[in-house]
Protein backbone atom coordinates (compact mmCIF):
# COMPACT_ATOMS: atom_id res chain seq x y z
CA UNK A 1 0.00 0.00 0.00
CA UNK A 2 1.41 3.41 -0.82
CA UNK A 3 1.48 5.89 1.75
CA UNK A 4 2.94 9.00 -0.28
CA UNK A 5 2.09 10.08 -3.53
CA UNK A 6 6.07 10.22 -4.75
CA UNK A 7 6.53 6.39 -3.73
CA UNK A 8 3.45 5.97 -5.98
CA UNK A 9 4.88 7.83 -8.71
CA UNK A 10 8.36 6.78 -8.48
CA UNK A 11 6.69 2.75 -8.62
CA UNK A 12 4.39 3.88 -11.53
CA UNK A 13 7.02 5.82 -14.24
CA UNK A 14 9.29 2.43 -14.11
CA UNK A 15 5.93 -0.05 -14.15
CA UNK A 16 4.99 2.30 -17.30
CA UNK A 17 8.14 2.45 -18.51
CA UNK A 18 8.53 -1.44 -18.61
CA UNK A 19 4.82 -2.29 -19.97
CA UNK A 20 5.75 0.71 -22.67
CA UNK A 21 8.55 -2.12 -23.41
CA UNK A 22 6.35 -4.46 -23.76
CA UNK A 23 4.10 -3.15 -25.59
CA UNK A 24 6.25 -1.56 -28.19
CA UNK A 25 7.89 -5.16 -28.78
CA UNK A 26 4.65 -6.17 -30.01
CA UNK A 27 3.85 -6.39 -34.23
CA UNK A 28 0.96 -6.63 -35.99
CA UNK A 29 0.96 -9.88 -37.04
CA UNK A 30 1.76 -11.70 -33.43
CA UNK A 31 -1.57 -9.76 -32.02
CA UNK A 32 -3.16 -12.69 -32.25
CA UNK A 33 -0.25 -15.27 -30.66
CA UNK A 34 -1.55 -16.92 -27.47
CA UNK A 35 -0.19 -19.83 -25.61
CA UNK A 36 -2.76 -22.19 -26.57
CA UNK A 37 -5.76 -21.65 -28.90
CA UNK A 38 -8.46 -19.89 -26.92
CA UNK A 39 -6.05 -18.50 -24.25
CA UNK A 40 -5.31 -14.42 -23.53
CA UNK A 41 -3.93 -13.38 -26.92
CA UNK A 42 -0.84 -10.28 -26.61
CA UNK A 43 -3.67 -7.90 -28.27
CA UNK A 44 -6.15 -9.06 -25.65
CA UNK A 45 -3.87 -8.52 -23.04
CA UNK A 46 -2.42 -5.34 -24.25
CA UNK A 47 -5.30 -3.91 -24.67
CA UNK A 48 -6.87 -5.17 -21.09
CA UNK A 49 -3.86 -3.67 -19.30
CA UNK A 50 -3.82 -0.53 -20.98
CA UNK A 51 -8.17 0.10 -20.41
CA UNK A 52 -7.42 -1.24 -16.84
CA UNK A 53 -5.46 1.77 -16.26
CA UNK A 54 -8.68 4.48 -16.60
CA UNK A 55 -11.09 1.44 -14.73
CA UNK A 56 -8.49 1.84 -11.60
CA UNK A 57 -8.30 5.69 -11.86
CA UNK A 58 -11.84 5.92 -11.80
CA UNK A 59 -12.06 3.56 -9.26
CA UNK A 60 -9.71 5.80 -7.02
CA UNK A 61 -11.69 8.66 -7.66
CA UNK A 62 -9.41 10.10 -10.64
CA UNK A 63 -10.88 11.28 -14.11
CA UNK A 64 -8.64 9.56 -16.67
CA UNK A 65 -10.30 9.40 -19.91
CA UNK A 66 -10.93 5.41 -20.94
CA UNK A 67 -8.69 5.09 -24.09
CA UNK A 68 -11.69 3.00 -25.94
CA UNK A 69 -14.18 0.45 -25.70
CA UNK A 70 -12.33 -3.00 -23.68
CA UNK A 71 -14.10 -5.35 -26.05
CA UNK A 72 -13.10 -3.32 -29.29
CA UNK A 73 -9.09 -4.80 -29.39
CA UNK A 74 -6.98 -2.39 -32.12
CA UNK A 75 -5.64 -4.39 -34.78
CA UNK A 76 -2.54 -2.45 -34.82
CA UNK A 77 0.22 -2.74 -32.29
CA UNK A 78 1.28 0.91 -32.35
CA UNK A 79 -2.09 1.76 -31.56
CA UNK A 80 -2.19 -0.36 -28.49
CA UNK A 81 0.78 0.93 -27.20
CA UNK A 82 0.68 4.44 -27.95
CA UNK A 83 -3.16 4.56 -26.85
CA UNK A 84 -0.76 3.07 -22.92
CA UNK A 85 1.51 5.58 -23.47
CA UNK A 86 -1.74 8.32 -23.06
CA UNK A 87 -3.16 6.64 -20.26
CA UNK A 88 0.07 6.07 -18.34
CA UNK A 89 1.02 9.37 -18.58
CA UNK A 90 -2.74 11.12 -17.56
CA UNK A 91 -2.74 8.89 -14.84
CA UNK A 92 0.80 9.96 -13.31
CA UNK A 93 -0.88 13.99 -13.92
CA UNK A 94 -3.87 12.94 -12.43
CA UNK A 95 -2.28 11.67 -9.52
CA UNK A 96 0.11 14.35 -9.10
CA UNK A 97 -2.21 17.32 -9.46
CA UNK A 98 -5.57 15.39 -7.17
CA UNK A 99 -4.07 13.49 -4.66
CA UNK A 100 -2.07 13.95 -1.51
CA UNK A 101 -0.45 11.54 0.78
CA UNK A 102 -3.91 11.89 3.76
CA UNK A 103 -5.75 10.66 0.37
CA UNK A 104 -3.96 7.87 0.07
CA UNK A 105 -5.10 6.62 3.16
CA UNK A 106 -8.75 7.44 2.48
CA UNK A 107 -11.09 3.96 1.51
CA UNK A 108 -12.98 4.28 -1.49
CA UNK A 109 -16.00 1.59 -2.83
CA UNK A 110 -14.01 -0.68 -5.42
CA UNK A 111 -13.11 -4.29 -6.17
CA UNK A 112 -16.41 -5.20 -4.03
CA UNK A 113 -15.37 -3.84 -0.54
CA UNK A 114 -14.00 -0.70 0.72
CA UNK A 115 -10.12 0.13 0.27
CA UNK A 116 -7.73 2.31 0.97
CA UNK A 117 -7.02 4.68 -1.68
CA UNK A 118 -3.19 3.93 -1.71
CA UNK A 119 -3.66 -0.11 -1.74
CA UNK A 120 -6.00 0.42 -4.65
CA UNK A 121 -2.65 1.79 -6.68
CA UNK A 122 -1.20 -1.06 -5.70
CA UNK A 123 -3.25 -3.59 -7.16
CA UNK A 124 -3.10 -1.25 -10.09
CA UNK A 125 0.61 -2.04 -10.62
CA UNK A 126 0.23 -5.46 -9.26
CA UNK A 127 -2.16 -6.59 -11.67
CA UNK A 128 -0.23 -4.46 -14.75
CA UNK A 129 2.47 -6.58 -13.65
CA UNK A 130 1.01 -10.23 -13.46
CA UNK A 131 -0.30 -9.16 -16.86
CA UNK A 132 3.05 -7.85 -18.35
CA UNK A 133 5.05 -11.03 -17.33
CA UNK A 134 2.14 -13.28 -19.88
CA UNK A 135 3.14 -11.26 -22.19
CA UNK A 136 6.78 -11.73 -22.40
CA UNK A 137 6.13 -15.42 -22.42
CA UNK A 138 3.93 -14.84 -25.25
CA UNK A 139 6.86 -12.66 -27.06
CA UNK A 140 9.41 -15.23 -26.77
CA UNK A 141 6.68 -17.99 -27.40
CA UNK A 142 5.83 -15.61 -30.78
CA UNK A 143 9.74 -15.65 -31.92
CA UNK A 144 9.80 -11.54 -30.86
CA UNK A 145 12.53 -9.44 -28.96
CA UNK A 146 11.56 -9.44 -25.07
CA UNK A 147 12.72 -6.17 -23.38
CA UNK A 148 14.96 -5.97 -19.90
CA UNK A 149 12.15 -5.26 -17.66
CA UNK A 150 13.97 -6.20 -14.07
CA UNK A 151 17.26 -6.96 -15.71
CA UNK A 152 18.37 -8.26 -18.60
CA UNK A 153 17.00 -11.40 -20.73
CA UNK A 154 18.18 -14.60 -21.33
CA UNK A 155 19.22 -12.73 -24.81
CA UNK A 156 20.35 -9.85 -23.56
CA UNK A 157 23.18 -11.83 -21.22
CA UNK A 158 24.25 -14.10 -23.40
CA UNK A 159 27.83 -14.28 -24.03
CA UNK A 160 28.99 -14.75 -27.95
CA UNK A 161 30.92 -17.84 -28.64
CA UNK A 162 33.74 -18.60 -30.05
Amino acid sequence: MYRTVNDFLADWSRAAEGTRKVLESVTDDKLNQAIVEGHNTLGWLGWHITTSVSFFAKVAGLSVSSPGDKNQIPTRAKEISRAYSKVADELKKHVEENLTDESLLEEVQGLGQPIPRGALLRTLIDHQTHHRGQMTVLLRQAGLPVPGIMGPTKEMSASPRS
